[in-house]
């Protein structure tokens, strides 16, 4: 088993677990990791966060794969692509939990989630360049995106090692957390994100992807047609119920 799920609280932990391989992505774990995901549409489940087992989150392809035979790197792709697809169009939060290094299509992994938690000792490289290759798995996407174009091109040619803090500098890290108590701080990040208004947080990620190509007049249709959902919403009423009581809202993602 390349994945282990678990679900608790309203969060599915989905850990990487090839540990002494780094967790070093192969097709089976790809496979395993799009089943997971596709079983996250489940209304119990409220946040989704990856991490991975050990020292590392991922070092990115396992290259073994590649040895002995003619490999079509296109077909291949498409099984990253297909993750990738679906940690960006979960209608809830994703997290990246980075325990460890995150390499190569490992860092792209990271960059398709909403939020990357990183722990201080973690460091993220775009590696690519270092085997002759372009980068995939989206990272052409999201880096520049997050980094501007000229930053983004200065990593993918020299692929140097981003600490922690680097990373939280440039908005490739949300929140560092010491690695000492990493899973548990985590875990208690997720649960309270968890107990959000998770489905105001799923339509605001669809608010975010039409905003990297829709027009202003567009967005702003959009963002009514999603604000009549969310308004029409089991959490808006509880919110709008806690607010004039004084209390914390209980809300439950409907």
């Amino acid at each position: 088993m390349t994945i282990v799920s678990q679900l608790e609280e309203g969060v599915l932990t989905l850990t990487l677990n090839r540990p002494d391989a780094l967790n070093a992505i192969t097709t089976e774990l790809l496979v395993e990791l799009s089943g997971e995901l596709e079983k996250a549409q489940d209304p119990a489940v409220r946040v989704v966060m990856l991490t991975g087992t050990g020292r590392a989150f991922s070092v990115g392809q396992d290259l073994k794969e590649f040895q002995g035979g003619n490999v079509s790197f296109q077909s291949h792709l498409g099984h990253y692509n297909k993750v990738i697809k679906q940690l960006q169009h979960l209608e809830k939060p994703v997290l990246a939990a980075i325990n460890g290094a995150a390499a190569g299509a490992g860092f792209s992994l990271t960059l398709a989630c909403d939020l990357r938690l990183i722990a201080d000792n973690a460091f993220l490289t775009p590696a690519f360049s270092r085997i002759g290759l372009v980068p995939d798995s989206g990272m052409s996407y999201f880096l520049p995106r997050i980094v501007g174009w000229n930053k983004a091109f200065d990593l993918m040619a020299f692929s140097p090692r981003i600490s922690a803090e680097e990373a939280f500098e440039m908005g490739l890290a949300d929140r560092i957390f010491p690695a000492a108590d990493f899973q548990y701080d985590v875990s208690l990040f997720a649960v309270d994100l968890a107990h959000g208004p998770t489905l105001a947080l799923g339509l605001t990620k669809q608010l975010l992807r039409r905003s990297a190509s829709a027009s202003l007049d567009d967005l702003l249709d959009y963002e009514a047609e999603l604000q009549e959902i969310a308004g029409q919403s089991e959490d808006h009423a509880e919110g709008l119920q806690a607010f004039l009581e004084k209390r914390t809202p209980q809300f439950r993602g409907q």
